[in-house]
This record gives C-alpha cells, structure tokens and sequence, in this order.
C-alpha cells in the first residue's frame, strides 16, 4: 500500500495548509468527472482522498506516523486492558492519556474507564485583514466582504453521508470511541484512529463534499466598523468561521483592522497630532490657522504671540473618538515658523530696517546663548 505522504505528493513534516492544497491540486487532476472511463484516474482519486482523510485528521496522522497503515486494522487495539499495541510495544500515549484512564473526566475524559465518544471539533478560527482610512475609522463603516470558506454541505446538510444512507457503528471501536492499549501498569484510552473518536464511520460518503460534511464556497458577509478603530482592532463575527467536520459547530471569523496613514494627521489611540507651518510674521505678530477636523468641521488654532518653533498646541476633543465609548481624543498641533526664502526688494528694506532697530530684547534666546558663548569663552 502506497505511502499516504507520497501519494499527496508533499513531506512528512508539511503542516495542515500544504496537505489541503496538495489535494485539492491532485483531486482536480484525477477526478473522474475530467477523465471519464479511466480507472487509472479513478484510482488515483480514491487513493487520495484516502490519503487525505487520515493526514487531515491530526489524530489519525500521529497514528499512521507512528504505525504507517497498520495503525488502522483492526488489530490495533479494540480489545480490553490486555489487547495493547502489538505486545509488548509501547503505545502512543502520554501522562495526559494515563490520568484520563484512571480519573476519567476530572482530567477532561469521557467517562473514566468506560472511556467514551470523542467531542466534536468545531471548526477552526479564520482571519481576514481589512485596510481603511483614518476617515473611515473616525466614522466607523457598514461594509461587506467576500471570502472562501467551508460550510456545511447543502447536499449531505453536514452529515458527510449520501443522502438516504447513514454512518454505521464502527468495527474497531465498537462505538466507543476510544481505544485501549496497556502500557506498562496502566491501561491508556485513546480516540479511536478508525472513526477519529465519533464511535461511528461512514459507508457511503457524500459525493460533494466526499464525507467531510463541508465543503468550499465563497460567501459575502456583511461587516460593522465602529468608530474608533485602530490598527490591530479585532472584530469578532461568531460562526462565520470554517464549518466542523460532519455536523460539529461552525469557528468564528475575525476581522483584523489596518489604517492606512493619513497625509495630514499622526495618531497615537486617541489623540491626532499635526505639523502646521506658520509665516515668521505670524509668529511674531501672532494670528490664527485652520486645520480641518475629521468630522467635516474647522478647527481655528489661535497663534499666540512670539511663539517658538516645535511649540505644541492642544485642542481638547478634536482627536479620535473613543472606541465603543465616549467623546473624543485630543488633536494637537505643533507649530513651525518658516523663515521666507523669497524677498522683494521692498521687504528686504523693511527688514534691514527692523534690524538697526533691534535691541536684543526682541529675541532673548538668542540673547542668553549668546551670553553664554561669551562667559565660556571671555568673547
């Protein structure tokens, strides 16, 4: 019998992504349907999803890693605490298995040493990143996505079997669920690696969804974006994940938010800040500036007199709002005073005279550096 991992065409060690994409790639190839009366390809099919069905399983791929194809006759293991695996063997079982077989589900069991079905899986988490503005994220948005996930076959409606055909109780297991083998003074219980715990298989599996009770299908969800999001904001939509294999609940869908920088604002959670040029008149004369605010409204920053360059200005309650609360952040506005490069020659005049006028007080700054460099140096 062929080697499930080469039959998959992918290593021992691939993880969950790659097995799924290499069967899906391979089943395409040989599904009957594109090779009408060829055995060959037929074959070829089965023994892929073959292959597949025990890979995707991780309980069933850590027996076959261990016990390659034998992990799956029925000699391995549905006896009682004397059967074991394969004499004197050791088993695939931890201290995890050995507190569950004793204390049963005190530990998380099923049962204590009557054993018992296997849990269903619910279907795994997915994610899904979304980028928007800052304006969107001040405003919050209804939005809708598309996306490609598994959800409960319509044909089989998630039972994995064909329609009119049910599961049957399973050989090894006898519909426990659980399997035993004896290790050392123990007896250790694990999931069955036939019926993957269920206590039952299927005969007759669904031919769309080929026994998984789910299939791949795009769908458009829609999606509420509440004010006040930020890079990394997760939002949570229950049950729009993967779909659980044969009838088990559905995992959920989070969406992961990224805002896109912004060409006028800087943000840090709720507060904006800004870099606003100011004329070097303005700066001495002192003056006002608009800055426009994310809710459509203007902002008027009034300049106080003789400000300084990296001067930082606060307006309390024109930021961010506060996600799932209330009010606003703060913007803050930090002032640089541009010195002109272009001078006509009648502002140069007014200047020149500004200068033979000045007396030091003007600038007192500029003053006491000064007057440093001449106390240091005796200038």
């Amino acid at each position: 019998m062929a080697d499930y991992y080469q039959t998959l065409g992918v290593s021992r060690d691939s993880d969950a992504g790659t097995l799924k994409s290499a069967y899906r790639k391979a089943a395409m190839k040989w599904h009957p349907d594109r090779n009408p009366g060829d055995a060959q390809a037929e074959a070829k099919f089965k023994a892929l999803g073959e292959a597949y069905e025990v890979l995707k399983d991780p309980q069933k791929r850590a027996a076959y890693d261990r016990f390659g194809h034998d992990a799956f006759t029925q000699g391995m293991g549905g006896g009682g605490a004397g059967g074991g695996f394969g004499g004197g063997q050791e088993g695939f079982g931890d201290i995890g298995d050995i507190f569950e077989t004793i204390f049963g589900s005190a530990f998380g069991g099923g049962g204590g040493m009557g054993g018992g079905r296997q849990r269903q899986r619910r279907g795994a988490d997915l994610r899904y990143d979304m980028e928007i503005t800052l304006e969107e994220a001040f405003d919050g948005k209804t939005t809708e996505i598309e996306i490609e996930v598994s959800t409960e076959c319509e044909t089989c409606d998630g039972s994995g079997a064909t329609p009119g055909t049910s599961e049957r109780t399973c050989n090894m297991c006898h519909g426990q669920g659980s399997v035993r083998a004896k290790q050392g003074l123990f007896v250790v219980e694990r999931p069955c690696p036939t019926c993957g715990g269920r206590g039952s298989v299927i005969e007759d599996p669904c031919g769309d969804c080929r026994g998984e009770g789910r299939s791949d299908q795009a769908q458009t969800l829609e999606v509420e974006i509440p004010p006040g999001v930020d890079t990394g904001t997760r939002i949570r939509l229950s049950g729009k994940g993967e779909a659980g294999g044969r009838g088990a609940p559905p995992g959920d869908l989070y969406i992961f938010i990224h805002v896109k920088r912004h060409a006028l604002f800087e943000r840090e959670g709720t507060t904006l800040a800004t870099r606003v040029p100011v004329t070097f008149t303005t700066a001495a004369l002192g003056g006002s500036v608009d800055i426009p605010d994310l809710d459509g409204s203007t902002n008027t920053i009034d300049i106080p007199v003789g400000i300084q360059s990296g001067k930082q200005l606060r307006v309390r309650g024109a930021g961010m709002p506060v996600l799932q609360g209330r009010g606003r952040g703060d913007l803050v506005v930090e002032i640089k005073v541009e010195t002109p490069t272009k001078l006509t020659r009648k502002q140069k005049e007014i200047l020149e005279e500004f200068r033979e006028t000045e007396t030091g007080d003007e600038c007192p700054e500029s003053r006491t550096f000064f007057s440093k460099i001449k106390d240091a140096f005796g200038a």
